[in-house]
Formats: C-alpha cells, structure tokens, sequence
C-alpha cells in the first residue's frame, strides 16, 4: 500500500511538469510553518516556569512580557509561512490539475470515435474533471499537511522526552490509539473500499446522465421515475456503499479515534498523580509543577497534528482512487497513425476479408466480410437488426480498427492513410444528429471551418433547408437551442445533411439518415440525397474536393430500414449475424426469393396496413 502510494504521488509530480519544484518548496515551508507554530507553546512554558518560579513574587517574573511578544511574533511568522506554503503548493497544486485535464483531452482525441459509443460523456467527464479536483485537494492541501504534520510530530516526539519521559510517554500514548483507529479505518481490507465506492459513484453519475437525457421519454409515455430502474440502483448502491463505510467501518474507530485525539490530556493525568508524591518528598515539586504545564499544553499539539495526519490520510485514499480513475481514460485505447501515410488513389471502398469483434463479446459482429464499392457508385447495407450494417460502416472512418482483414478507400488500407486525410475523405450522417447550441451558420460551417456565408447558404438549399430558414426569425443565424428556438428530428437530419454537401467529401455514409423523418421531411431528405450523391462546386465554379476517380460522383454507403429509400440503389448488400447473405440490384435480390426478399415482403405490409373504418358490433 505504501508502495503503491508512493507511485502515485510520483505519477502526479510528473504531470506537474516545471512546477514540481514548486510543490516541494511548499512542502518545505509547510514543515518550518508547523514548527513555528509549536514555538508559542514553548514561550508559554516558559512564561509557566517563570511565574512558577518566582511565586508569589509574580513581579520578579521580569521575562513573561519578552516571552509573550516572542510567543506573537513565532505566531505570526507561522501564518505567513504557512500561508506561503499554500501559495506554492495551489499554484503547482492548479497547473497539475490543468496539466491532467490538458493530457486527458489530448488522449481523447487521439481514441477511436467508437470508443465514445461505450463510454458515455458523463462518464468521462466525471473520471476526468471530477478526479482531477480530488488530486488538486490533495496536492494543494493534503501533502503540506502530512509533510507539515510529520515534522511537528518528529519535533514533538523530541520535546517529549526532554523534561519527562513518563509524562511524554503518556502524551504519545494518544497518538498510538489514534493511528491504530486511522489503520483499521484506511488500511487493510477496508482500502478497497474506497475504491469500490468512487467506482459506485462514477457509475450514479453515468446513470444520472442519461436519466436527464431520457425525461423526455418519460413525460411523453406518461412513465414515472421507476421506469429508470439502473438510475435508482445505482443511487441504492451508492447509499449501501457510503452507509456501509460509515457506519460499519468508521463509526466504532474514529469515536475511539476522536476520543485519544481530543482527550490526550485525560492520558497524562494518571500517570502525574503517580509521580508528584515522588516530586513532593524529593523537594523538586516546582519542577514537576513546570513539566506538568508543559505536557498538559502540548497535548493539544498531538490533537492537532493527528486531526491533521487523519484529514490528509483520507484524502491520499481518495487521491489514489482518483488516479486510478485518470487512469482508466489514459489508458483508453489510441489509433495507431503510420509514419509512412499513403494517399487514396479514388473514392472506392473494398472490405477485404474483414472480422471485427467489440470489446467484451464472444461473438464476432463482423465475420469475414467482403464486398466492393465502386467509385461514384450508391451502395445501400440493409438487413436485420443486429447483422452487422452500422459496425461495417462504422470501420470506414476508423471509429474501430478491423480485428482481421482490410478496409480500404482508395485502395489503401484505412490504418496506412493519415486520420486527417481519411476524414477530409469521408462525410457521414448519423440517425443521432446532433447539432451544437449555436447559430444554424456554424453548425452547417462545422465541417469546413473556412465555408463562405454564400456556400454555406448553397448547401442549406441542396439540402431543402430552404423553408426551415424562412422561418427562423435571424435566418442563418438564428440560434439553436436558445430562446424556444428548436427543429424537428427531421429537419435537423436536414441540416446535417447540409452540413455533408458543405464538406464535399467523396465518399458519403448515411446511418439510418431517415431514421426520425415524418414523410413530408423524408420526401425531403430524399430529394436532398440527390443533391448530395453529385459532387458540387462553388459559384466560383471551384470543385471543393479533388476526386481522383473523376467520375464527378460521390461514393455513396447508406444503411436503412425502411426498403424504399434503398430501391434505386446500384447495389444492395444483406448483411445478417455478421455476414454478408446476398448481393445484387433490387431487382436481382427479389428475384432471388432470399432474405431481401423477405424483408421486402414484410415491409410492404406494413407500410399498407391500416386501421380498419368498419368495426365488430357484438
């Protein structure tokens, strides 16, 4: 445990980069701090002893004022040392902080993008901003505690053992209850239970994400809370957990703790009754009298200094568990860029023998699949859900790297071409869109940052946003999401359609693009896939992105269930448990009589059926 600890407070220096030495001068000023502070205890012994001594001739005590002043200036010296030490270890404490989350963030980019399919934002953001706070307390306070602490502690142990070593023993006696009652708190077993509880918390705060994001849901089908049953388990849990800690585990330990700490004194009184008969016939009672002052002052030292070790210890377990929740999001898996990038020589795309297998299954979601995508052609993936359509289209961009085989665009493999030029390569529309709180200009611009106002207004038409701008109060600039300001499901479709003709990249993947369209807006959504299946060029007449096929056409993928949308495609592919069951026109997979058409037939019923006019009279 000592060890472990010990590395990873070496992991957070290290993300302190240049301000690492600036820890350990606050580290260093935290022990003269708390040195300095046991110096009035000192000049108020001696201020004891002097009055002591000099009893009942109090006037003959000439250095009590000397002793006093003293007392205030090592007092005050104290606090600005301390308050120094702070200054040091917040700054360091603030650019680690910084430094995590900047390293965290640079991680992120380089991980797959379907890695943020399996791992929610609220997730991720906990792990990464909230753990972070947790080691920024425990650099910018905990460690000059500890160090702070120890060195009072060390001072005290010696000052003990100067006057009386009965009565010093009896003083330490407290602070061997109370680091016994800190062990069997935050040792042993019970570390990992800390762990276990940050663990239940990250997971109430995913539940908790996405209970916010389904109250929609829930006020539309008129459900109640208990429809989200993984949110209130996982506040149950989170309840169990910390209840368990308190109650079972920390109650009985910190009272015994609170009670050595914060009754030190209650030790030192037994052990003083036995010597002072000692004192009186030895006629020294005096001194006895003086030492006794000093160990009954300095007992409350040993309560502070423990209080301090106790808050500190706790946040090193947090600390740890913090790290290795940091951990957890830089460890998360990167695309591995080639040294050698290759550039794609068109706009094809070719499975080659192609398996793929999501993290934690045992059944493949892809098993070796092959297929070819011509340059300019349209090719649509259908088949039943599960079979594998979103996964295979999802490896042409690198959301996940092929477990075997190849994807190629261009005929080179995707893992050869450099991740920027793969992007500027491919454009895709999810079923999901997600369009960001800001005007429908930057949202549509988002795909090409440097889009004129005038192009951005041409892809809004070739994607039939022209009515959706008519009405929207500041047009294009209206704002998204502000103000009562909202589009429908299909209407967003549409502008994020407008935001892939604006890029104008070769190759197109539509996932499910009709997905959440009423009719009118998919009629829609039709005509604008028209538009986007051409290449297009600006007003100036400049085409925006070379196509080295020169078929003038983009490479269009298209995955959809609803048959109608995929009748006029070049090539129909049928992909069921992972593979590939058929492949032809539609024409050709109808004449089959195979899976498509299955699918077909039952698609036709249900887009004829109809509640019946006529009812039954019993």
């Amino acid at each position: 445990m000592k060890e472990k600890k010990k590395n990873d407070l070496s992991v957070l220096l290290n993300f302190a980069g240049s301000y690492k030495g600036l820890t350990f001068l606050g580290l260093g000023l935290s022990a003269v701090a708390m040195i300095l502070g046991m110096l009035p205890y000192i000049c108020i012994w001696l201020v004891a002893r002097d009055l002591i001594a000099a009893a009942p001739d109090w006037t003959q005590a000439t250095d009590i004022t000397r002793y006093g002043w003293l007392a205030f200036a090592f007092a005050f010296a104290g606090i600005l040392v301390y308050f120094a030490a702070l200054m040091c270890t917040h700054l360091a404490a603030f650019r680690t902080a910084s430094n995590i989350r900047k390293k965290g963030m640079e991680h992120l980019m380089k991980a797959p993008l379907g890695f943020f399919d399996s791992n929610a934002s609220g997730l991720l953001r906990n792990r990464l901003d909230g753990a972070t706070g947790e080691t920024e307390t425990l650099l910018a306070h905990n460690l000059a505690d500890i160090v702070g602490s120890i060195a009072m502690l060390l001072a005290t142990i010696v000052l003990m053992f100067v006057f009386d070593w009965r009565m010093g023993a009896a003083c330490l006696l407290a602070a061997v209850v109370s680091a016994g009652a800190l062990f069997s708190m935050m040792g042993g077993k019970n570390a990992k239970l800390m762990a276990e509880y940050q663990a239940a918390q990250d997971v109430m705060s995913k539940a908790g994400t996405e209970y916010v994001r389904g109250i929609p849901v829930v006020k539309v089908f008129q459900q109640t809370v208990y429809s989200f049953r993984a949110f209130k388990q996982a506040i149950e849990d989170y309840s169990a957990k910390a209840e368990h800690y308190q109650a079972d585990v920390c109650q009985v330990p910190q009272a015994l703790n609170l009670t050595a700490t914060e009754g030190a004194f209650v030790f030192l009184v037994p052990v003083a009754l036995l010597i002072a008969p000692g004192a009186l016939k030895g006629g020294n009672f005096a001194g006895f009298l003086t030492d006794f002052v000093f160990y009954a002052v300095f007992s409350a030292v040993i309560s502070t200094a423990l209080a301090r070790v106790m808050f500190a210890a706790s946040g090193m377990m947090m600390a740890s568990t913090a790290l290795g929740r940091i951990n957890q999001v830089m460890s998360a898996p990167t695309m591995k860029i080639t040294d050698k990038p290759k550039t794609p020589k068109d706009n094809s795309v070719s499975f080659k023998d192609v398996s793929f297998t999501y993290e934690g299954s045992d059944l493949p979601a892809l098993d070796h699949v092959s297929f070819r995508v011509e340059p300019g052609q349209t090719v649509a993936l259908v088949g039943p859900s599960g079979g594998g359509k979103t996964t295979a289209a999802s490896l042409i961009p690198r959301f996940w790297d092929v477990s075997s085989g190849s994807v190629e665009v261009g005929c080179v493999d995707v893992r050869q071409t450099d991740p920027h030029v793969l992007m500027d390569q491919v454009a895709f529309v999810f079923q999901n869109t997600h369009l960001f709180k800001a005007s429908i200009l930057e949202n549509v611009r988002a795909s090409r940052p440097d889009a004129s106002r005038e192009e951005v207004l041409e892809a809004l038409s070739a994607a039939q946003c022209d009515d959706i701008i008519e009405k929207l109060p500041n047009g294009i600039d209206t704002m998204i999401g502000t103000e009562g300001t909202y589009l429908s499901g299909g209407e967003q479709q549409r502008v994020a359609l407008a935001r892939a003709i604006l890029k104008d990249a070769p190759i197109v993947v539509l996932d499910e693009a009709t997905a959440f369209a009423d009719p009118e807006n998919e009629a829609l959504i039709q005509k604008a896939f028209v538009k986007l299946t051409k290449r297009r060029t600006t007003s100036s007449g400049r085409r925006l992105c070379a196509d080295r096929s020169g078929s003038g056409e983009r490479t269009v993928i298209m995955i959809a269930h609803r048959l109608s949308t995929v009748v006029g495609a070049d090539r129909i592919i049928v992909l069921d448990s992972g593979h590939v069951e058929e492949q032809g026109t539609h024409a050709e997979l109808l004449a089959a009589n195979g899976l498509y058409a299955r699918m077909w037939t039952d698609y036709r019923k249900a887009v004829n059926w109809k509640i019946s006019s006529e009812s039954e009279v019993g």
